[in-house]
């Protein structure tokens, strides 16, 4: 029995075992004691016969008269917590949580316990720390009052938002290895709205509400977490987060977080897919407005510019300049908007550094990258055109101009050793890729083999590449093709590296009907899994498997099927008369 109710005085059923205990009469006892603790309503003593006779139970009747008068309280209590004077009410919700604590154990109140304590912006410590102690209980408390409590307790914090993360990293690699290939559909193709409507986004959002101490722990899960993994995906979350805050308008944190006005800025450039002139100087003005003793927020900023998302809008952009570039006959180091996307570009690509390290101080850019490097890629542009242009030319007037086959070396180098130019070179080979390029594809595949930190083996690349590639799909069944793409480059990092593997199954799985049969049979004999292959390995060959076992013509459609054909009768001629 509950306790509390004594406290309340109302009688409860000990007092009732009690009473029955000592009379002498117990029907008269019973009547005493239903007339003592019923509704007391004199209308209503005329009424209970009347629900007898229709076979009504007591109880049942007392039931709904409860809960209708609980729905009441609920109504009341939300309405307190809106009427009058700060001070007057929150001292009523306090007197109410006062006397009606003692029964939050009780399940028929608990509920109306629980909305007095959301409703209170600061509940006595005492009453929370009954709460935390008691699993039901915490876990029947309405957010607002968890959020009290976590904000005193970093580590039980921690275990509600650890799942949430982990789902959020399952999420996102789940993408990247989805099995339906697609140059329309991929990684980035969803707004930078759509994505922050997600449930794990939400859910963290509702979490922190309006609390700023909240918000700042689950920034510094996300930067630990960052750290000790190199995980670029905590980086989108920590973007998303703030704004998602922006969407609800929590002016509470977006005004306290310096990064806010830059990821607003930056998150209308992902939605473009490109950074254009206005913008580009909005968040130079954000770069350059960083003071001297708030050099911390080069953290921050880095990390969300560290966000995948935030590098293929700077990558693309760049590629896009690069174009423009050529057609102007302008050089890199000429271009303020080009030199600036690289300046973001390397901040993002240094975050880790720069978090791991605790000195916040811009990267220093390479001069060659610029002077050099650029120049490079905008020489294979023009390659392009040339050789386009020469095939357009009537045969008599064509030059002997073969597609340019070899690479400089210099550019394989840059690949790997700058990480800068190894991004660029990683998008420029998409960006080519996606324009079904197959020579310039062709040419510069090689030097992917060995980049910077292996970023052509990167889960992102492969997704991206792997898309493009269904673009390409009739260069598939010539050997050479095969040879360069599987040979040349998937399969010299499969032995090592699971998730390339994985990717290269993904593309077979949707383009293996275009490949040539024999060097079909020779890839999935490269591919089988070994012992020590994961379970997604094993299930992605599998799936392979059956389907080119679907593809073999059966047995009874090779034999030689005998000939229907019957011979026709010889007709004599008639004689001539």
């Amino acid at each position: 029995m509950y306790a509390g109710l004594q406290e309340l005085g109302v009688a409860n059923g000990e007092d009732l075992k009690e009473t029955l205990t000592n009379c002498t009469e117990p029907l008269k006892a019973i009547e005493q004691f239903q007339t003592e603790n019923g509704v007391l309503l004199p209308s209503l003593q005329s009424a209970l016969p009347f629900l007898d006779l229709h076979g009504t139970p007591r109880l049942e009747f007392h039931q709904s008269v409860f809960d209708e008068l609980r729905e009441k309280l609920l109504e009341r209590v939300s309405a307190i917590a809106l009427e009058g004077k700060v001070e007057e009410r929150y001292k009523k919700l306090e007197d109410l949580l006062e006397k009606s604590f003692s029964l939050v154990k009780m399940p028929s109140i608990q509920p109306v316990v629980m909305c007095v304590m959301k409703h209170l912006p600061k509940v006595p410590e005492k009453k929370l720390k009954l709460v935390m102690a008691d699993k039901d209980l915490y876990k029947a408390c309405a957010v607002e009052v968890k959020r009290q409590i976590w904000q005193d307790n970093q580590a039980l914090f921690g275990d509600e938002v650890s799942p949430l993360l982990k789902q959020y990293i399952l999420e996102k690699e789940n993408i990247l290895f989805s099995n339906d290939i697609s140059v329309l559909h991929n990684f980035f193709s969803p707004s930078p709205k759509t994505r922050r409507q997600g449930e794990v986004v939400q859910k963290l959002t509702q979490m922190i509400g309006k609390n700023v101490k909240l918000y700042d722990m689950v920034l510094q899960f996300l930067r630990t977490l960052f750290l000790r993994t190199r995980n670029v995906h905590y980086c989108t979350l920590r973007a998303e987060l703030l704004m998602s805050l922006h969407d609800l308008e929590i002016s509470e944190i977006c005004t306290v977080d310096p990064c806010h006005k830059f990821t607003w800025c930056l998150d209308a450039c992902i939605r473009e897919k490109f950074v254009d002139n206005k913008r580009a100087r909005e968040l130079q003005g954000f770069l350059d407005g960083v003071k001297k003793g708030q050099e911390q927020v080069l953290g921050d900023l880095s990390m969300i510019l560290c966000d995948p998302f935030a590098i293929n809008t700077l990558a693309l952009s760049t590629i896009r300049h690069l174009q423009d570039l050529v057609g102007q006959d302008t050089l890199p180091r000429e271009s303020p908007d080009l030199l600036l996307l690289l300046r973001m570009l390397s901040l993002g690509q240094g975050a880790w550094d720069m978090i791991d390290s605790q000195v916040f101080k811009e990267p220093k850019m390479e001069a060659e990258l610029i002077t050099k490097f650029l120049p490079m890629l905008m020489s294979f542009v023009v390659d392009d055109h040339t050789f386009n242009v020469d095939q357009k030319l009537p045969s008599e007037e064509k030059g002997p101009i073969p597609y340019p086959s070899t690479i400089p070396e210099a550019f394989t180098k840059f690949l790997q050793e700058n990480r800068i130019a190894c991004e660029i070179g990683l998008y420029y080979i998409l960006h080519i890729t996606k324009q079904r390029n197959k020579n310039a594809f062709l040419r510069l595949l090689p030097a992917l083999v060995e980049t910077f930190s292996d970023l052509a083996f990167s889960d992102i690349f492969l997704h991206l590449l792997t898309g493009n590639l269904t673009l390409l799909g009739d260069e598939f069944a010539l050997e050479e093709f095969c040879t360069s793409l599987f040979d040349g480059f998937f399969l010299t990092a499969c032995s090592r590296k699971e998730n390339v593997h994985r990717h290269v199954l993904r593309l077979l799985l949707h383009l293996h009907h275009k490949v040539a049969p024999a060097k079909l049979e020779s890839l999935q004999k490269a591919l089988e899994p070994t012992k020590q292959s994961g379970e997604a390995v094993k299930e992605l060959y599998n799936q392979l498997t059956e389907k080119l076992e679907l593809r073999k013509p059966s047995p009874a459609e090779v034999t030689e099927t005998p000939s229907m054909e019957l011979p026709l009768p010889t007709v004599p001629t008639p004689a001539s008369r």
